[in-house]
């Protein structure tokens, strides 16, 4: 009996720890997590930098702005893929960690990594980022420049008023981009 109990209060005690201790590294990790998106969405601005300069006026004079690091592999006909990122409101320096997945149909065979960093240039453009996502289907090839904002913007493609998209290869900037089922959101475990 006296036995029984040791291993119940042992049990009992073991479980408490854990519980403590799991809480403390979840804490740990979420932490280290934000902080890696961070670093990510630093090099890949200097990356956009280096490969378009006028990319930085851009970003300083937005509302904001969000990177994100992606994933895609495509084999025979389906594809798919996922990434992560920030959204940075430029004025309150707000952050909110996001996830991106995709889903595409299409002749293929392989794997890349890419980032995409986007720029908003209007509250409006940045609030629906955030709180709705973007979604696109269908192929969608878009223009590099609107002819009206001129340099800043050049090497991006806006996706809707007030929102430019630049994407990055392991070879530089992308002059073209395709999707199909793509989809932004908040990440709900580091935000």
């Amino acid at each position: 009996m006296i036995r029984k109990r040791f291993l119940v209060k042992t049990f009992i005690s073991f479980l408490i720890f854990m519980t403590c201790f799991g809480a403390i590294v979840s804490a740990a990790s979420i932490s280290e997590k934000r902080q890696s998106i961070r670093d990510m969405a630093d090099q890949t601005l200097d990356r956009l930098y280096k490969v378009h300069p006028l990319a930085k006026t851009a970003i300083e004079n937005s509302v904001g702005y969000a990177v994100f690091s992606n994933y895609g592999v495509k084999i025979f006909v389906i594809g798919g893929g996922r990434g992560k990122g920030i959204a940075v409101n430029s004025d309150s320096d707000q952050e909110v960690f996001m996830k991106k997945a995709d889903v595409g149909i299409g002749l293929g065979l392989g794997a890349k990594n890419y980032s995409e960093v986007f720029v908003f240039e209007t509250e409006k453009a940045f609030n629906r980022f955030v709180n709705r996502g973007w979604e696109f289907g269908a192929q969608a090839t878009l223009a590099a420049t609107d002819g009206v904002n001129g340099g800043a913007f050049q090497g991006a493609v806006s996706i809707w008023p007030g929102a430019w998209l630049y994407q990055l290869t392991d070879k530089g900037l992308a002059v073209e981009i395709t999707g199909q089922g793509s989809r932004y959101y908040k990440d709900k475990d580091l935000n």
